[in-house]
């Protein structure tokens, strides 16, 4: 009968039989070694020791090395301390080196660093991408530009682009290949004189963005620019005439109005001097019979030079009674006014 010493050793050795196998990943040690990859069963120990899981830097080797390639452990296990993705770096690397494409290690690690997507920078330098001006998902309908006759032509294209894997890291992307594109569209189409001759050769249009060397500074070698659509849009021309027109008018209708209002102002200032010398006319009317009478004390007018100032300023209103028509007559300065009724 075993006793409870035993027992316990025997618990203990099945734990630790147990921790050993799935610290130690000896599946994984001997299917390196089947596949001609030589790792030392402690260099996973140490891997997990260094929490770097062994799987994710010993699958890529095995599929470097069947692919032909040389790649060091360290070197993998580096990047992937530096927070790189390993398993897209040698499949990077495998799918450069079937193209004829010269890609190394270390560069490929700095794009993976930079966050760029490596794998898919080789597929595009192997197979050219396709970029949509403008891009997917963007609400406007073109490129809108607006030609010197005034017409506003509206354009689709499409820009054929193949990675420049020597440019990947510090290279602008596709949003920098789109903004220059589109400049270069609006350039093209608002130097043309009429609408008529960009729709008439629309491969204009690509020819002269494509001699702008768009593709400098970029990720990208630009293949060729194409032209998808072109729509005519507004007549942009006729509508800022029109508003324009509209302005003037505004303008010349406040001018006017302010004119009106200075003249009314002016008419109302006649007016007050008008009444203000009218009140002064009267005042010195007021003053005549005082004068007339003051004439007869002192003997300076006798009853005759009276009767003749009576004369006198009949004649005047009949004059006046004359000229004025209707018949009517101004009895402003009549003999009433004068105090000789």
């Amino acid at each position: 009968m075993l006793t409870l010493p035993i027992i316990l050793l025997a618990v203990i050795v099945v734990i630790g039989f147990i921790f050993l196998i799935s610290f130690i990943p000896v599946r994984l040690w001997i299917t390196a070694i089947a596949a001609n990859v030589r790792v030392g069963i402690f260099s996973l120990i140490a891997m997990r020791l260094r929490r770097v899981p062994p799987k994710g830097i010993i699958d890529p080797q095995i599929n470097a090395t069947k692919a032909g390639l040389n790649l060091s452990l360290d070197n993998l296990e580096a990047h992937y301390l530096a927070g790189g993705n390993v398993a897209s770096v040698v499949a990077a690397l495998i799918a450069a080196d079937k193209a004829n494409i010269t890609l190394g290690f270390a560069r490929a690690a700095a794009i993976d660093l930079a966050g760029r997507d490596v794998l898919q920078a080789v597929q595009v330098s192997v197979t050219p991408e396709i970029i949509d001006i403008p891009a997917k998902g963007d609400d406007r309908l073109g490129i809108t530009a607006v030609a010197r006759d005034g017409i506003q032509l509206v354009v689709k294209a499409r820009v054929t682009v193949r990675a420049n894997i020597d440019r990947l890291v510090g290279g602008a992307g596709e949003e920098t290949i789109i903004a220059r594109v589109g400049e270069g569209i609006i350039t093209t189409i608002g130097s043309a004189t009429s609408h008529k001759q960009v729709l008439e050769n629309p491969v204009r249009i690509s020819e002269t963005v494509l001699e702008k060397g768009l593709s400098a500074g970029t990720a990208f070698e630009i293949l060729s620019i194409d032209i998808a659509d072109i729509n005519v849009g507004e007549n942009v021309g006729a509508k800022l005439q029109t508003d324009q027109a509209q302005a003037e008018l505004k303008i010349a209708r406040a001018k006017a109005e302010e004119r009106r209002a200075r003249a009314q102002a002016e008419e109302e200032e006649n007016k007050a001097l008008v009444e203000e010398m009218t009140v002064g006319l009267i005042e010195a009317e007021a003053e005549v019979p005082r004068g007339i009478a003051d004439a007869f004390t002192s003997s300076r007018m006798n009853v005759m030079d009276y009767y003749n100032l009576r004369n006198i300023i009949a004649d005047t209103e009949m004059r006046q009674s004359i000229a004025v028509p209707g018949g009517e007559r101004d009895t402003t300065r009549s003999s009433h006014s004068l105090g000789v009724s």
